[in-house]
């Protein structure tokens, strides 16, 4: 990283703690749910054994309708990345900004030259800016930190032969029905990356899973090391795959997704730029001075995540997790406060 660089490894968790009311980093509050952490607490009792990712592996073949050997589980989507990047040789390797930086990370760190494709109004994809030659395209959907949700067929339009494309689709759960996820149709070419992490509550846990060409899911296997996911995590992975754990998260999503949609018209009321239609667990604002607002809601006792660290934004951006009504109104109350 340079002077003007951004900072690739900053992340939400690095804006929380000492008391703070956390609205920088994207995972459900009040989570893991009581008979998920129950399952996870019986799962000490087989420690001792090495884990066995069989019954995991069949449950989210299960979940998407794909078949188990296209399926690879990983210790959250932040090791599949990595796993691409160490698998993958491009020649071209294009990501698309604003997104999650761990792709581009991941990318650098295993020594491929990185070209960024910057989405312009509204952060909506136009697939005319990737260039025809670029043969790894990575792209998230619904996009961190912009919210925004790409139709599937423009993301499947991206795919060609001898061209790899990544979808990060760590928080497509918050869409109710997922309509534009890509998991259960997997076009050739395309690479779905998901995470238990947003919507369970997991992060300390690290449960993931890769969705792919069984051919690829192979030699993604044999980069990743032995037992890279604990056998917690493969419990999580099953339960949260069955098909009561996918109901309930739907529910969720549909009552969160009208509480945000209250959040952004509260927050646009009061002249603030909110990226339009949000389909994620958070808001992407452009505030005036917005590290300045980020140090005064600090000292308030609230932390957002700076935007400045994402590549195609700037030190006008914020993003704001979305909590329940009431502690939202407070960060209103907040912001009043602020003259904002």
């Amino acid at each position: 990283m340079t002077a003007d660089e951004p900072d690739l490894r900053h992340h939400g968790d690095a804006e929380v703690g000492d008391g703070l009311v956390d609205f920088a980093v994207n995972v459900r509050t009040g989570t893991p749910p009581a008979w998920l952490a129950a399952r996870l607490r019986d799962a000490v009792a087989d420690l001792a054994a090495y884990p066995d990712p069989a019954r995991a592996r069949r449950a989210v073949a299960r979940r998407h309708g794909r078949a188990t050997e296209e399926v690879l589980l990983t210790a959250g989507a932040a090791e599949a990345f990595v796993l691409l990047a160490r698998a993958l040789r491009p020649e071209r390797a294009v990501v698309v900004h604003p997104q999650f930086t761990e792709p581009e990370a991941a990318l650098r760190a295993a020594g491929h030259p990185v070209e960024r494709v910057i989405l312009g109004k509204d952060f909506t994809l136009d697939p005319a800016l990737v260039p025809a030659d670029a043969d790894l395209v990575m792209i998230g959907n619904p996009t961190n930190p912009t919210s925004v949700l790409h139709p599937a067929a423009m993301i499947a339009a991206l795919a060609r032969p001898g061209r790899t494309v990544v979808v990060d689709e760590a928080f497509m759960d918050c869409v109710p029905g997922e309509p534009e996820s890509l998991a259960s149709r997997l076009p050739s070419g395309v690479v779905v990356l998901r995470s238990l992490t947003k919507t369970w509550g997991l992060a300390g846990l690290r449960a993931g899973y890769v969705l792919a060409d069984r051919h690829l899911v192979a030699r993604l296997a044999e980069t990743q090391p032995l037992w890279a996911v604990s056998t917690p995590a493969l419990v999580a992975v099953e339960a949260c795959c069955a098909p009561e754990a996918v109901a309930e998260a739907d529910a969720w999503a549909a009552e969160m997704g009208a509480e945000r949609d209250r959040l952004a018209a509260e927050l646009a009321t009061r002249g603030l730029y909110v990226v339009p239609e949000p389909r994620a667990s958070f808001l992407c604002l452009r505030v005036p001075d917005a590290l300045g607002i980020r140090a005064l809601l600090r000292e308030r006792g609230y932390a957002v995540r700076r935007g400045d660290t994402f590549p195609g934004l700037g030190p006008d951006w914020l993003r704001v997790a979305v909590r329940d009504r009431e502690t939202n109104d407070r960060l209103l109350e907040v912001l009043g406060e602020l003259g904002i």
